[in-house]
């Protein structure tokens, strides 16, 4: 992780200062989770360092401390889309606390992330027909998309430009009562008005891909690429 915890806490300041020119600044409860990603190699704990407990296990086909243009993260390699065997050790699992659900909170989640390809779910909690609903950021196309769904409806949104260049990129997703706003890299680039509702569901977080699927009917949907922290705020 960039310079360790430091980078991923001026996230949130960052969010509050162009605020001004319109995005809702992150709300002022503070973090949910920070995974710094930056454990030793082999590790098969991602540690929260909020202070909140939040652990995740870590897939033995996830390969850790990945050390890649000034960032040491994960490393989530490519697995062929929609074709089985399911790979349930490509994913990151942090299991189900009611901390994690959006609930009726304003909420942000953060990834810094880097990748070369065009697909895959980044992270996620719940899947599309999940009762409570969901949310979730993924990459088709190489175009981030945000999406909540809860109580009050669906809102998703999808960023004005590709970032599967290789290079590293911050990806922060708010949502608020009325909103939700993608800023990537310090930059909004999507913004779409619409009420969620409350999000709250029995699932656990992954990152990587999907939690529940069997590359037949419902595809994993395995992300490829780095990633240098995920962080939660609400």
């Amino acid at each position: 992780m960039r310079t360790r915890l430091a980078v991923a806490l001026a996230v949130v300041p960052a969010l509050a200062a162009v605020a001004v020119v319109g995005v809702p600044a992150v709300a002022a409860g503070g973090p949910v989770a920070v995974w710094g990603m930056n454990e030793r190699a082999g590790t098969t704990v991602m540690t929260d360092t909020s202070g909140n407990g939040l652990h995740g296990t870590v897939g033995r086909e996830v390969v850790t401390h990945v050390s890649a243009g000034g960032a040491v993260g994960y490393r989530f390699p490519r697995l062929e889309p929609d074709t089985p065997p399911t790979h349930p050790q490509h994913l990151v699992i942090v299991p189900d606390r009611s901390a994690l659900d959006p609930g009726s909170r304003d909420y942000t989640v953060t990834v810094r992330l880097r990748t070369t390809h065009s697909f895959g779910n980044i992270i996620q909690k719940g899947q599309a027909t999940v009762s409570g609903g969901n949310f979730k950021l993924q990459i088709p196309s190489g175009l981030v998309q945000c999406l909540f769904r809860g109580s009050g409806g669906s809102v998703m949104v999808t960023a004005d430009r590709r970032i599967n260049d290789g290079a590293w990129h911050t990806v922060a997703c708010t949502r608020t009562s009325g909103a939700i706003t993608l800023v990537i890299d310090g930059r909004v680039s999507a913004r779409k008005s619409g009420r969620t509702g409350t999000i709250a569901n029995t699932w656990p977080l992954t990152i990587g891909g999907k939690h529940k699927c069997d590359q037949i009917e419902v595809g994993c949907d395995y992300f490829a690429g780095d990633i240098d922290y995920a962080r939660i705020d609400a």
